[in-house]
């Protein structure tokens, strides 16, 4: 009873693991996106140069 269980325990484990990760490649995804449209769409300053749109 108690290996059954480990085995069950072990593939939720994994299970949970997989979509954990899966969900982060999305999430990567998405940030990757956003971050070449803000690079693409900048706005041009006052002096006709195109400013950081981003604060660091």
């Amino acid at each position: 009873m108690v290996p059954l269980l480990l085995v069950l325990l072990l593939a939720l484990l994994l299970f949970g693991l997989g979509f954990a990760v899966k969900l982060l490649w999305w999430v990567a995804v998405i940030v990757l996106v956003v971050w070449l449209v803000g690079f693409v769409a900048r706005s041009t300053g006052a002096s006709g140069t195109r400013s950081r749109w981003y604060r660091w």
